[in-house]
């Protein structure tokens, strides 16, 4: 019987931990809104167990949650929803419990810390949002570890700075990706200059299969820091030199994005964490490492070449005529 639930399993870094689970030859199981999106993401996998569920259906919640020991947390929300996350998370811990669920594991962000008065961010650093988002992730936080504290359940967090890798769209960089292999201009938000991290989306799996192996992740925050500081103009750089061309960029910044927000809700609803890009926040995860052992974390040379390595080639009309 599965032991491990994995609740909104479907994004990238879901099928990251699929795999690191099932590298170990563990049956897991997979809880997501339709089977049909199970079944593309995880159905020629043995090991997983394919789960539908209602979040806002208790029954189906405490169903889907039944005879799990660790359950951990993935489900996302529309980026112009974020006053979702505290309800989901409340409904899915509730339903937990209820199910008998010993154990959750939350994947988390940087955007409860607000504006930063360090670099590196430690996890004792104070959590002062300034943004609504940033206010619904802590909201989010806060209830998983006062359940913690309450012994209602033991949790965690594991905090993630942006991220990048394989077919992983929502990200900073995948317009510069796409371009590099398929031509064209690439679409970026900047400034491009300013020191930055990202993890690469496959290394998150296998951290996240030993913290939940390890009895003393729980009841403490952690932060999961990318392979270095860089930039994005760095990344960029290193894309240029793989494929061997300049790669040309259309970059916007806060005010542009204000107009594009005009029209397209999603641009319009990152004009509040731009903040991120023009005030770097780069993490310090030594307690990790402490915690679990030496973490493997893929040179941003080698996650490029495999990003890049992923994107579909496709056929210009240029090289139809």
């Amino acid at each position: 019987m599965s032991k491990i639930a994995l609740f909104g399993a479907s994004g990238a870094i879901g099928l990251s931990i699929a795999a690191a689970i099932s590298a170990n030859g563990l049956a897991y199981r997979v809880v997501g809104r339709t089977q049909a999106s199970l079944r593309k993401a995880f159905g020629a996998d043995r090991l997983a167990e394919l789960v539908t569920w209602d979040p806002d259906s208790p029954a189906s919640v405490q169903a889907a949650a039944t005879g799990i020991e660790t359950l951990i947390y993935l489900v996302g929300v529309n980026y112009a929803q974020f006053e979702l996350h505290p309800e989901l998370m409340r409904k899915t811990l509730d339903g937990a419990i209820a199910a008998g669920v010993k154990n959750i594991v939350l994947i988390g962000t940087v955007y409860p810390y607000g504006r930063t008065n360090s670099r590196p961010v430690r996890e004792d650093h104070p959590r002062e949002p300034h943004t609504f988002k940033g206010r619904m992730r802590k909201a989010q936080e806060d209830m998983l570890m006062q359940a913690d504290a309450a012994g209602r359940i033991r949790a965690t967090v594991l905090r993630l700075p942006d991220f990048y890798g394989p077919g992983v769209e929502a990200s900073l960089l995948h317009g510069a990706a796409k371009a590099a292999v398929q031509g064209g201009t690439a679409d970026m938000v900047g400034p491009l200059d300013l020191p930055h991290e990202f993890v690469f989306v496959p290394d998150v799996g296998a951290v996240v299969a030993k913290l939940v192996n390890t009895p003393a992740a729980f009841g403490k925050i952690w932060h999961l820091a990318g392979a270095g500081v860089t930039t994005q103009r760095e990344m960029v750089a290193e894309m240029e030199r793989q494929t061997g061309r300049k790669l040309p960029l259309r970059v916007v910044g806060k005010t542009m994005l204000r107009l594009i927000g005009l029209f397209n809700p999603i641009m319009r609803e990152m004009v509040e964490m731009h903040y991120l890009l023009t005030e770097p926040l780069i993490m310090d995860d030594s307690a990790l490492e402490h915690l679990i052992g030496p973490i493997r974390k893929t040179p941003y040379t080698e996650g490029i070449r495999q990003t890049l390595a992923a994107v579909p080639h496709v056929r210009t009309i240029e090289a139809l005529v």
